[in-house]
């Protein structure tokens, strides 16, 4: 026997390292050093042995959706996204769609789910060899979630802070799943240990449980209306501002950010589940990012692997080194303010003063290949029109438009114009597609119960054998309607005493009436997800945002408004996210039981994660700072529109009025051109909400994304079929190394280490 303790029972292997580690993380009094040092311990082992065995495992599939036409399981993604009424890209305060609806798509939405199970009858399901649902939760697979969670907790936390947007990374977690246990069994294969085999179900359990945990560091509010309490945030926004009323701050904790996460995220999983065999199986809504993620894992557990899933996974582990040691040799020159390649001056120091250059980040090159090119070019017109054109002639108008004595960072100054131009541009984009799924979902349900009354006993005897079957398992392992009922009136009673003692300037009867509509709101959010694929949570928070701070009062209303906007889109957006769960679930013969289950311990994870996440950034880094890197524009957004419910139109600078009315018509009616046109002229309307983002941020990162696009064209120009194989590989390869460079380099800023050399260019005269 060797060094190392084995357990053969759940397949789990201890290095005899790990007592010295913890021998070693006691002495540390730093509770966030101790944190970053002991996960960069666990990853490293894990990247090590991933980058030796990545090149046996072969995780893929093929499915012959067309005809003559084979796709990869990365390539499906693209395909179901086609099928999808909307495409989004995750934004910290909303969600960017693109495209318009259409009779025709709908009808292929409809029918894709029976359309994808025709085609993978490789090998049914055999219902007596699905394990139960006890099983089906595994030690291993929550390590790998746990691993695969905090990885990108840490990855998306960045992005929050730095611009706001997050790309769905859903995709690479399942794959990262996949090949994580893959690789763990392989290597207990190889050390003659039995291990249990890995299942679709438990594929999904781990999909399910790592999303969960990563999405808390997403929609947290970490970058937007928690961080927009602290002080530097009351501080930006004006200290002298009507409606910003002193102490009206509560400063970053990670004792009251867990617990105020714990009471009101498990509210949400709770407030849809008597209604998820309406929605999933009476109702059969598609919930398209459900569906693909299931058509991807089911793909994965077919009996042939497919050899260009090997090509995906060795592609992902060769531009994920690259990109961690790149990021790696970047540190050396960043020894001092605005300094290193983040810093280069690619188009001359008067394009660089304005924020137009190229940093070199592969996190937003990654970013930029996985999202669209509308998206994308939205960005970069968004800058160019703010950086470019309006922010340089309104600064030529100081002393005019605003006192010339006055920094410009000051809320009164141009910082103000940049501010309330973007909650223009966010509010008339989030008002115009609220207003679209609420009708949308409204004249649906209308639809959909007429159908209801028309239908006969014998159409349950025409459905194809495999939804009968998919049916029969997520009705068996039923969720009781009790403990549901009992654990929403527990958490909301958990909730509505805890909140106000966090925050007492949230009374208690304003937590009660949310509870008593978050049912109803989280119904109409879930049921317009499942047919759209949008999740408008964020959209209810800033309605709930602008009615509380009103209610409130000017001496309470900014921190009602920003808590009460966070606790309404938990509860919303959750409930949401767990029907797509559901969704794959049923489409995976997989419990809802255990995705519950999954969903509850992922969600628990994430609690304690995000905040210690965040703190990392909190501690290490200027967070907050205009001028740096952690700008976190959304906390500075939210805190005024909590002031713009307090206080009116009187808290905006001279002139500024004028520009949002027009930046507001201007994001209502380019959605009704794209709307409203054929696809062949709506696809060119450029989309409001992610032009917002740069007018705030900068131009820089635009520049990134489109570089990240123009990469995706010249590759589908000179290879279509390799780049629409390879495409998310990589860019999920670029994204993760270099935010898992983030860990080393916090830990090196903690302890104090800096680089050796600073590398920044200045103009000679």
């Amino acid at each position: 026997m060797n060094s190392e303790t084995h357990f053969v029972d759940h397949g789990i292997l201890f290095p005899s390292s790990v007592p010295s580690l913890i021998h070693t993380l006691i002495q540390f009094q730093d509770p966030i050093l101790a944190f970053c040092t002991s996960l960069s311990y666990l990853l490293g082992v894990c990247v090590s042995q991933l980058c030796k065995e990545a090149h046996s495992v072969v995780a893929g599939f093929s499915l012959h959706l067309e005809k003559n036409q084979v796709y990869n399981s990365f390539e499906l993604k693209v395909v179901v996204r086609k099928l999808q009424t909307e495409r989004k890209l995750r934004l910290d305060d909303s969600v960017i769609t693109m495209g318009h609806i259409t009779n025709e798509e709908l009808k292929e939405i409809e029918n894709f789910e029976r359309e994808d199970k025709e085609e993978i009858r490789v090998e049914p399901e055999d219902l007596s060899r699905i394990a139960p649902w006890t099983k089906q939760i595994t030690i291993r697979g929550l390590i790998a979630s746990l691993l695969i969670g905090t990885i990108y907790s840490v990855i998306v936390m960045k992005l929050n802070l730095t611009t706001g947007l997050v790309p769905n990374l859903n995709v690479s977690a399942a794959l990262l799943g996949f090949v994580f246990i893959r690789t763990w069994t392989k290597l207990l294969e190889k050390a003659k240990i039995v291990s249990t085999p890995f299942t679709r179900q438990e594929n999904t359990i781990i999909q399910t449980c790592a999303v969960a945990c990563y999405s808390i560091a997403v929609g947290g509010g970490f970058g937007s209306y928690l961080l927009g309490l602290n002080n530097r945030t009351y501080q930006q926004a004006g200290v002298d501002t009507q409606g910003n009323t002193p102490g009206s701050t509560k400063e970053p904790g990670i004792g009251w950010m867990t617990g105020f996460l714990f009471v009101t995220s498990f509210v949400g999983l709770l407030a849809l589940v008597p209604l998820r065999k309406i929605m999933i199986i009476d109702y059969k809504l598609t919930y398209p990012s459900g569906t693909a993620t299931a058509v991807l894992i089911n793909g994965f557990h077919t009996p042939k692997g497919d050899k260009m899933a090997k090509k995906q996974v060795h592609g992902f582990m060769k531009f994920f080194s690259f990109s961690f040691v790149w990021a790696f040799f970047q540190w050396f020159y960043t020894g001092g303010d605005q300094c290193g390649f983040v810093q280069f001056p690619t188009f001359g120091l008067k394009a660089w003063k304005n924020t137009f250059y190229f940093d070199f980040s592969m996190t937003y090159v990654g970013a930029g290949m996985i999202c669209s090119h509308l998206v994308n070019l939205s960005l970069l017109l968004g800058a160019v029109l703010s950086w470019g054109i309006m922010w340089p002639l309104i600064r030529g108008l100081k002393g005019e438009w605003f006192p010339a004595n006055l920094s410009e960072s000051s809320m009164k100054s141009l910082n103000g114009y940049k501010v309330f131009v973007s909650i223009a541009l966010i509010l008339g984009d989030g008002l115009y597609n609220f207003l679209k799924i609420l009708y949308f979902t409204a004249r649906n349900i209308h639809a959909t119960l007429k159908r209801r009354n028309l239908k006969t006993i014998s159409e349950n005897q025409n459905q194809p054998h495999d939804d009968l079957r998919r049916n029969e398992v997520f009705v068996r392992e039923s969720i009781p309607l009790w403990l549901a009922c009992a654990g929403y009136t527990l958490f909301s009673i958990i909730s509505i005493i805890v909140i106000p003692l966090m925050f007492p300037q949230l009374k208690w009867y304003y937590v009660v009436v949310a509870y008593l509509l978050a049912p109803s709101l989280g119904f109409c959010n879930a049921y317009g997800a499942g047919l759209t694929d949008m999740n408008m949570a964020y959209n209810y928070g800033k309605v709930a945002l602008f009615v509380l701070a009103a209610l409130a009062g000017r001496n309470n209303g900014v921190v009602a408004g920003l808590v009460g906007c966070g606790l309404i889109k938990s509860i919303v957006s959750i409930s949401s996210d767990l029907m797509h769960d559901f969704k794959t679930g049923h489409l995976t013969f997989t419990s809802p039981r255990s995705m519950l289950l999954s969903q509850a311990i992922g969600t628990a994870i994430g609690c304690f994660t995000a905040p210690l996440t965040f703190f990392l950034f909190y501690k290490a880094f200027d967070v907050g700072d205009p001028n740096g890197e952690y700008k976190a524009p959304y906390a500075i957004i939210y805190r005024n529109m909590a002031i713009l419910g307090v206080q009116g139109f009187s808290a905006l600078p001279h002139h500024c009025l004028q520009l949002c009315y027009g930046f507001f018509a201007f994001a209502i009616a380019a959605n009704l051109v794209r709307d409203i046109n054929p696809k062949n002229i709506g696809k060119w309307v450029p989309l409001p909400m992610a032009m917002a983002v740069p007018f705030l941020v900068g131009a820089y990162f635009a520049i990134d994304m489109c570089v990240g696009s123009l990469v995706v064209y010249v590759w589908h120009k000179l290879n279509s079929r390799k780049a629409g194989l390879m495409v998310p590989a990589v860019a999920s390869g670029l994204i993760c190394g270099d935010g898992l460079w983030i860990l080393p380099s916090s830990i090196l800023a903690l302890a104090k280490v800096k680089p050796p050399m600073c590398m920044s260019f200045l103009s000679t005269k």
